[in-house]
């Protein structure tokens, strides 16, 4: 088995910090998602309205993703990350005060400025991920995920663990927002300047040629970009869905408690974490077209028992199988569609279907919220499933065109250490 060579203590600070403010902004996530059932009890407001009030993060985080693969062109993805972790931290604190305050509109805005801090900063985080896999040869992007995914499982647990002794909402996410600015602030001095750059100063020594929109449109020419959008679209759109309703999914289409939906929403993070860290040699030994296929199906078997069974206790232990199934679309289709000649038109495909399955995540499943005031969250999660059988079909875009990078390393664990 080859050695892979020790990495510089410049990329492991660079890879170090990515994982670090992906960890944090899990634990901002779950830590709202948990609460929701909270939230929407102190703003009384109905599922439908409860959706609305969910548009704010869906309308915050689209404006941050389509301007963040823009903004990354021009200034590079320091700036861009800084600038989106600055929002995150000024929407959880004004989530806390609309909460604290029972007012929706201030949850509304707060979760628009929220929105739009992960938007910008999460697609700048891919194509920084994107940079550090080419740099090391080997996969970053399903451990970055993970990490994320760990952080929601923190931030799940924080969260049941809070609503079970009735801790206030506001509070709550006000102490997440410090702890989340304390990460961003280390993270932001130790990425590198310039990374995804096109006007010829990063070091990846591309030059500009043509930045901006029409240029983020000319990469879905490719016919092969577009079926991996489009598998994307159902894997992030399987994932937000459970990020957004599974705790009331358990508690009003199941009959659970506010506790027991938090618990298997921790559930559905601790299988989704445990799917990113440890799909690597599944990746190596069967390659990402197979991988996300059986992916797909196992998600979809998970929704499945949600959806039809008439008991709470397998509903909740179906989502096992549901994040476990969700857990490498994202981070897989990502790499793929950084796979190809030229720094730059990389950085382009990231940014594109990055911004394909921020749009499924944070936009789609809100609407669910309408579909859910006549059909029930129940039987509303039937697009999931629809969604997930139609990405099963395509995913043979996924094949690498070269060979895998990463042949040599035994598995993922390896790249945190």
């Amino acid at each position: 088995m080859k050695v892979m060579p020790a990495m510089d203590a410049h990329t492991r600070r660079w890879r170090a910090a990515l994982f670090l403010f992906m960890l944090a902004t899990g634990v901002s996530m779950a830590s709202w998602v948990a609460r929701t059932p909270a939230v929407r009890d102190a703003l009384d407001v109905s599922t439908g309205s409860m959706g609305l009030v969910l548009f704010g993060l869906s309308i915050g985080s689209m404006a941050g993703v389509l301007v963040s693969g823009g903004l990354v062109r021009k200034h590079g993805g320091r700036p861009v990350i800084a600038a989106g972790a600055g929002l995150l931290v000024a929407g959880l604190l004004v989530i806390a005060g609309g909460a604290a305050l029972e007012v929706s509109g201030g949850v509304f805005g707060g979760l628009a400025l929220f929105g739009a801090g992960m938007g910008l900063a999460e697609v700048a985080f891919n194509i920084e991920g994107a940079a550090v896999e080419r740099t090391l040869g080997r996969p970053v992007l399903p451990v970055l995920h993970g990490c994320f995914s760990l952080g929601t499982v923190v931030g799940a647990l924080l969260g049941m663990g809070l609503t079970a002794v009735r801790f206030p909402v506001g509070w709550h996410l006000a102490a997440v927002a410090v702890a989340v600015a304390a990460a961003a602030v280390w993270t932001v001095r130790a990425v590198p300047a310039g990374t995804g750059r096109e006007d010829g100063e990063s070091g990846d020594g591309e030059g500009a040629g043509g930045g901006g929109l029409r240029a983020q449109l000319a990469v879905w020419s490719d016919r092969r970009l577009v079926l991996i959008g489009l598998i994307v679209l159902a894997m992030a759109f399987a994932e937000g869905s459970a990020n957004d309703w599974l705790p009331l999914l358990m508690v009003d289409g199941h009959g659970t408690s506010a506790t027991a939906g938090s618990l298997t929403f921790m559930l559905f993070a601790v299988a989704m974490t445990t799917g990113r860290f440890a799909g690597g040699p599944l990746l190596v030994r069967y390659g990402p077209a197979a991988v996300v296929r059986a992916s797909a199906l196992v998600a979809a078997v998970g929704v499945a028992l949600v959806v039809f069974s008439s008991s709470a206790l397998l509903a909740g232990a179906a989502v096992v199988l549901w994040g476990l199934g969700a857990s490498l679309g994202f981070p897989v289709t990502v790499s793929a569609a950084g796979e190809g000649e030229g720094v730059r038109d990389a950085s382009a495909r990231v940014a594109a279907v990055s911004t394909a399955g921020y749009a499924a995540f944070l936009v789609g499943p809100p609407s669910l919220g309408f579909l859910a005031d006549h059909v029930g969250l129940r039987a509303a999660m039937i697009v999931v499933l629809v969604l997930l059988g139609g990405a099963a079909l395509i995913t043979g875009a996924l094949r690498r065109r070269t060979a895998p990078p990463v042949a040599e390393v035994p598995s993922p664990q390896s790249d945190l250490v």
